[in-house]
């Protein structure tokens, strides 16, 4: 596990803007509970709530600070379906259960407006989303998969634009066109994470930051134990993801941790900002490499992109991720860029999620991929449903099956390097 006790949020956009959270103290001393979660990305958040909301007592362990990882530096973009295609699940599964999947994917961006909405989170959430395409073979897959879309799995209301029906709330000449899904959106992902955190304190849930978990000493009622203090539980929900490190060696061989990066740019006026995007959607474009990008409340473009496995930040981050931005959007040739910043969002061989028991009473939730604003929130339900005793949904998960990375810790990495530069390759021919 890695040591990242007292670090702050990194400094970005996300964290100048993060609505106020008090300091939770870190474990100190033997405490007990029905269930302890390690985590306080937003899966750990939302299994916390999910088990209080159910009557459970929850102690959740946070290494760093809430919020401190991918759930409070990400894109904010919240996508129906997973990182996987579809076609991977029903592949392995079969057409009835990718329905099920699919379904559920639509109650996770669902997920975040209730709580929102129940909540009050004062986090910028809004419905519209535009996968755009950059070559003319990219439109012909986004009309198969709209077709996909509503006849196998009943999901309607998506709409094909053509470059010029894109090109009226959208002021690039990049891209041919694209197809628009009014239910997925965008969000501010940190005050999202930070609202969760105080509605789980609302709920009863104990937080512990700054504490991270050195051992779970596994048995009929498990110890959790960090520097100072340890949590005796029922039940432990690991919700670690790119962290677990040598946590759970086993869990830690079937995820990589992908680099993934982000601009801001000064804020521009609401009449600038609403000439690039009028409409106020987010966007990702269709490479395999992509650009995703939004407006933030306060009228700047947030662009993101870069994704790499490599495990260094790329050199001149902000002039870099610049030159992709103009590449959409010459015009903000004299935006000066504010924040620069970026992450690791974990992800799996195949993309998709990875949820499962270690044992009959510890789980847990991992491999989100770069979907994780949304799938977080269902993967803290399922969780909780399991630990009340109907586990149906959680177990589905578990019948998804993961490799491991190969190469080991030494030689995964130039791999998937090597990997990412032929798709990148393919992304300029």
């Amino acid at each position: 596990m890695l040591n990242f006790a007292h670090q702050d949020h990194v400094p970005s956009y996300y964290a100048a803007t993060a609505q106020p959270w008090p300091d939770q103290p870190p474990l100190q001393g033997a405490v007990s509970s029905d269930v302890c979660v390690v985590g306080g990305g937003l899966a750990g958040l939302s299994a916390a709530l999910n088990l209080a909301e159910k009557g459970f007592s929850v102690t959740l362990l946070e290494g760093a600070r809430i919020g401190w990882g991918a759930s409070g530096r990400n894109g904010g973009q919240v996508i129906v379906g997973y990182s996987c295609d579809i076609d991977t699940i029903k592949a392995q599964l079969g057409p009835e259960m990718a329905r099920v999947f699919w379904d559920m994917s639509v109650e996770a961006v669902d997920i975040i407006e209730e709580r929102v909405g129940r909540h009050q989170i004062d986090c910028d959430w809004v419905r519209g989303f535009c996968n755009a395409a950059v070559k003319p073979a990219a439109m012909q897959e986004l009309k198969l998969w709209q077709e996909t879309l509503e006849n196998d799995y009943g999901y309607h209301g998506t709409e094909m634009w053509s470059r010029e029906q894109l090109a009226s709330v959208l002021a690039s000449a990049r891209y041919q066109g694209g197809l628009f899904d009014p239910r997925s959106g965008h969000i501010h992902p940190l005050n999202y994470a930070l609202g969760l955190a105080q509605a789980c304190l609302a709920a009863g849930v104990v937080i512990h930051e700054n504490s991270p978990v050195l051992n779970i000493e596994e048995g009929a009622r498990p110890r959790v134990v960090s520097g100072a203090g340890q949590v005796s539980c029922e039940h432990v929900v690991l919700a670690c993801n790119s962290y677990v490190g040598s946590l759970v060696p086993k869990l830690e061989r079937k995820i990589m941790p992908a680099g993934t990066y982000v601009i801001a740019t000064e804020p521009l006026g609401e009449a600038r900002a609403r000439a690039l995007i009028a409409n106020n959607m987010a966007v990702c474009d269709t490479q395999f490499v992509l650009d995703y990008y939004r407006l933030s409340s306060d009228h700047r473009l947030l662009f993101g992109g870069k994704v790499s496995y490599s495990g260094r930040e790329p050199a001149h981050l902000a002039e870099a991720m610049r030159h992709d931005m103009l590449r959409v959007f010459p015009q903000l040739a004299d935006a000066k860029i504010d924040y620069a910043w970026g992450g690791f969002c974990d992800i799996t061989m195949n993309r998709a999620p990875d949820f499962g028991r270690l044992s009959s009473n510890v789980y847990y939730l991992q491999g989100f991929s770069g979907h994780g604003v949304n799938i977080t929130g269902l993967a803290g339900r399922v969780v909780a449903e399991a630990i009340a005793g109907t586990a149906a949904r959680f177990d589905l998960f578990g019948k998804l099956r993961h490799r491991e990375f190969p190469g080991g810790k030494l030689l995964r990495t130039p791999a998937l390097v090597l990997g990412m530069a032929y798709y990148r390759l393919r992304d300029y021919l």
